[in-house]
């Protein structure tokens, strides 16, 4: 059987290997040593892309999309620059196709004088487990390595009919439940800012490919994290819409059918909050819910950002500590907010505990079985991460009536955080998307920084702060006493030398429903710590 899963992988890392454009590999000797930690300056240093190129690779999806219509750049040049600058988060390239597919778009703008859509010639990245016809399509299981894709996901449909163009396909972990990213087809992915660092899971991939620059926009999932964890670990940014606006159809779970805790597809981008709108925008300008009939038929609005808002700052969930450069971070945020006139207050945890009770549980409500019995067609080893996952599910399968009552509670939990939100005044609460910055590889074990608005359906961004880890500043707090035994668990991992050069990420969630107005929000909150760090 160890045989047997062997060769099945084998057949992931082929299919890499053959995708891989061989006239842009830089030599063996050129690449950064394996113990230089922060890789983000290779490109520019390695000398394999022009000045141009790196421009490009530099622009915001907007910028892109606003300099092909002026002529500036083609979308073939684009997508060849950002296949130039790809690296290890890859599990298969697809240049050829990119390419033509850039082709198409620019001789319709030379025969037209228009663009395609409002998208047009954009690399956009997507996580594994989103398909594309006639591609493998594994989510990180062995088992799956010859299952083919028989139709493009809906959410590329909409995107490609919007103008984009999809030139690498991302990783993700063994489960697609883990904060880390690893597997057993394609191996680890690092991330660029310190390779002793994860880059976040599941989207990990897609964390890595923003924070290397190798596209301005890309799309993951997030069912307790997936998305933010790895925008913020990466330096880049995120989006968990509300559950039902964006499409789902065509992406490959373990469990299809599980609706206790839905998963959602969206974007991360590399440059700006402003990206993530433009990929809703164009997204729902598809009118998605024509086609698949679980989704709200909801258009995005154009929301402006304001200051007339009521920001709540969360130091703490209540049961876990973070890191002292996440509580630097939000306290650099709250006087840069309130210098530009934000009514910024503070925000009391409301029974997180209880929150990560229900979400635990129902995450598998099978007790894991299924998973278990995928990795078990092929022996294929269960990763630590992967068990670490599956032992948060209760021992033995809910019953239904436990399933429901289990609903019900989530339910009930919606209304009365939704209830305290309006009764406070409170509009959007700023947050640690993660207990820490960027975890070391391997010790992604605490979740519910993000996990808690999964649970509660509310809409959340992902932006850097713009700050990064300082040994000088973020010194250990020797005399924090840890309330539970998990508490110390994660305040013994943190010393600042373990986390050196990882960027520091923060979180803003908004109310159910509300996601225009979360990213508007995310868009001011983002641009004066981006203005604040020029100073």
């Amino acid at each position: 059987m160890s045989s047997t899963w062997k060769v099945q992988a084998g057949k992931a890392r082929n299919i890499l290997e053959e995708s891989i454009p061989k006239q842009w590999l830089v030599p063996a000797d050129q690449l950064p040593p394996l113990d230089q930690l922060n890789v983000v300056g290779f490109p520019r240093k390695s000398g394999m892309l022009t000045e141009k190129e790196l421009a490009i690779t530099e622009c915001s999806a907007i910028a892109l999309v606003a300099a092909m219509g002026e002529g500036r750049f083609s979308a073939e040049e684009v997508v060849v620059a950002f296949l130039k600058r790809s690296l290890n988060f890859a599990t298969e390239f697809m240049a050829e196709e990119a390419i033509a597919r850039a082709k198409e778009l620019d001789e319709y703008y030379k025969e037209t004088g228009q663009l395609v859509g409002p998208l047009h010639g954009v690399p956009i990245s997507v996580k594994e487990h989103i398909g594309f016809r006639g591609r493998h399509l594994n989510a990180g299981y062995v088992t799956w390595v010859d299952n083919i894709a028989t139709e493009d996901a809906l959410i590329v449909e909409c995107l490609e009919e919007a103008g984009a163009v999809f030139h690498v396909r991302t990783n993700e972990p063994q489960s697609l439940m883990h904060l880390c990213c690893s597997n057993n087809l394609t191996g680890t992915t690092l991330n660029p800012y310190n390779r002793n660092l994860s880059p976040g899971g599941s989207s990990g991939g897609e964390g890595a490919s923003m924070g290397f620059k190798c596209a301005p926009l890309g799309i993951g999932s997030d069912i307790g994290g997936s998305i933010r964890c790895p925008a913020a670990f990466c330096n880049a940014y995120g989006f968990r819409p509300t559950i039902h606006r964006n499409p789902c159809r065509g992406s490959k779970v373990p469990a299809p059918g599980q609706e206790s805790i839905l998963g959602v597809n969206g974007p991360l981008a590399s440059q700006c909050i402003e990206d993530l709108d433009l990929f809703q925008r164009a997204l729902l300008d598809q009118e998605p819910w024509d086609e698949d009939t679980s989704l709200v038929p909801l258009p995005w609005k154009q929301v402006s950002p304001t200051e007339d808002i009521t920001v709540a700052i969360m130091w703490d969930d209540g049961c876990v500590r973070p890191h002292p450069p996440i509580i630097r971070a939000l306290k650099h945020a709250q006087e840069r907010l309130r210098a530009v006139g934000v009514n910024v207050v503070d925000w009391e945890p409301y029974n997180h505990d209880h929150g990560w009770n229900i979400i635990s549980s129902l995450y598998f409500a099978d007790a894991a079985e299924r998973n278990r019995e995928l990795i078990r067609e092929t022996g294929e080893p269960t990763l630590t991460l992967t068990e670490w996952a599956f032992q948060y599910s209760r021992s033995t399968p809910l019953t239904v009536t436990e399933n429901w009552a289990l609903n019900s509670q989530r339910d009930e939990y919606r209304n009365d955080y939704h209830a305290l939100m309006k009764s406070h005044g409170v509009d959007f609460i700023l947050c640690p998307a993660h207990v820490s910055v960027a975890s070391v590889l391997g010790e992604s074990h605490y979740w519910n920084y993000t996990a808690i608005w999964n649970i509660l359906d509310q809409p959340a961004a992902v932006f850097p702060s713009g700050l990064y880890v300082d040994p000088k500043l973020d010194t250990v707090d020797s005399s924090y006493q840890p309330r539970s035994a998990e508490d110390e668990r994660e305040w013994k991992k943190y010393a600042p030398e373990r986390y050196v050069g990882a960027p520091i990420g923060l979180q803003l969630v908004g109310r159910h429903f509300k996601d225009e107005e979360t990213l508007a929000a995310a868009s001011l909150v983002s641009n004066v710590l981006k203005e604040s760090t020029k100073l």
